[in-house]
């Protein structure tokens, strides 16, 4: 435990950090899973919704500097890729 003021207040700023960073990786992972489970179900529509969801979370994963620009572009044409062959199998 801390004695010094400073070291005290970073343990708690870095609680509060820790539980927005996890928040916001959880819901980038659950929006990538429903729109690889839209496709998987073949439906169309619902992939593109969860994947305009799923770019929104990853963008923000990125700017709190959560995942590298490169990871982010990957599961974006990744996830693109999925949507398109859904659409394209109809």
């Amino acid at each position: 435990m801390p004695n010094i003021k400073s070291a005290k207040k970073r343990v708690r700023s870095n609680a509060k950090k820790e539980t927005v960073n996890t928040f916001v990786s959880s819901s980038m992972k659950t929006a990538i899973k429903n729109v690889e489970k839209s496709a998987k179900a073949g439906n169309h529509e619902e992939t593109a919704k969860n994947l305009n969801i799923a770019v929104q979370r990853i963008d923000k994963a990125v700017n709190s500097g959560l995942v590298h620009k490169n990871k982010a572009a990957r599961l974006k044409s990744r996830l693109t890729k999925l949507k398109n062959t859904v659409e394209n199998a109809k």
